[in-house]
């Protein structure tokens, strides 16, 4: 089943090329069963790019979505018109009202920064408190992820010698989990960050378990045991040009970057890179509407506890 969306939303006519399932809010009007609502807090500087991504991955599933995006009223985006922010997010204060079987919070580019620093951490805050009692599941990405491990568990994150970007081979902990049921022992994901979390600070927390991790890249994903919360530490939403683009763009700033890892064939920038991550991305996704969303979240969100 598909996802619902505004109408007018730019990802649609990409995601609807690529055969995705897309449903308007006025043919969603006519069904007679209750749409997962899911609430995409976006903190990525390329909004239309990210909101594309992760509608393509919620959009692979057998299950109706209704999707919000909410952006932070305490941030200016310079990357994203003010026109596309207007007409198609809300602020928080906007939603805060609301109760979500779902909740996604994307990757930011302020890892480098004391949590503290950064402008909207305030607001931010206020969100992680409000997921409490208003989110059944919360899925957290990248810098997201680090950002609520810090405020839920005062985990903190810690600078790398150099950034690391690249894709990853990780393996499967607990295969019997449902969150990765169906994984293969082994897979692929992207990353691209300058910090990391670290096993010993995240394994000092019984209520926390990491689901798998990679020899290169760390703990991937980690879970609440109580499947309430989920932390992802790379970009499994990534496209295959995403890494390509960010290599690029740091080059044109003067950054000098290395080449991401496993990436390039034959570390050529002129290749086209092999997308060996969606199988593994769309599974995560999807398994994390069904088993922690559909599943477990009451029928009335009135009824959802904290």
């Amino acid at each position: 089943m598909p996802i619902k969306v505004q109408t007018s939303l730019p990802a649609i006519e990409v995601l609807e090329s690529e055969n995705i399932f897309i449903m308007t809010h006025e043919r969603a009007m006519s069904q007679d069963i209750r749409p997962l609502k899911i609430v995409i807090l976006n903190l990525m500087p390329t909004k239309i790019e990210t909101e594309t991504q992760l509608l393509r991955l919620l959009g692979n599933s057998p299950l109706q979505v209704d999707v919000e995006l909410m952006h932070m009223a305490s941030h200016f985006s310079k990357n994203t018109s003010y026109t596309h922010i207007d007409t198609f997010y809300k602020t928080f204060d906007e939603l805060k009202d609301d109760k979500f079987d779902g909740m996604i919070i994307t990757g930011a580019p302020v890892e480098l920064m004391d949590f503290e620093d950064v402008d909207y951490w305030n607001e931010l805050c206020e969100i992680f408190a409000w997921s409490r009692k208003n989110v059944y599941s919360l899925l957290t990405i990248c810098w997201g992820a680090q950002a609520s491990l810090y405020y839920f568990y005062q985990i903190p994150k810690y600078t790398l010698p150099k950034k690391l970007s690249g894709i990853f081979k990780h393996r499967v902990l607990t295969p019997m989990h449902p969150l990765i049921r169906g994984f293969d022992d082994v897979y692929y994901a992207p990353h691209s960050r300058n910090t990391e979390v670290r096993r010993e600070d995240i394994e000092k927390h019984d209520e926390l378990v990491i689901l798998s991790d990679s020899d290169e890249a760390g703990a991937h994903i980690i879970a609440n045991k109580n499947g309430r919360q989920f932390f992802v530490t790379g970009h499994a939403e990534y496209d295959r040009e995403t890494l390509s683009n960010e290599y690029y763009r740091d080059l044109d700033k003067g950054i000098d970057p290395d080449l991401p890892e496993h990436y390039f064939p034959n570390d050529d920038p002129a290749q086209t890179p092999a997308l060996t991550w969606r199988s593994g991305a769309s599974l995560l996704f999807q398994n994390w509407l069904n088993y922690y969303v559909y599943q477990q979240t009451p029928y009335d969100l009135k009824d959802l506890s904290e």
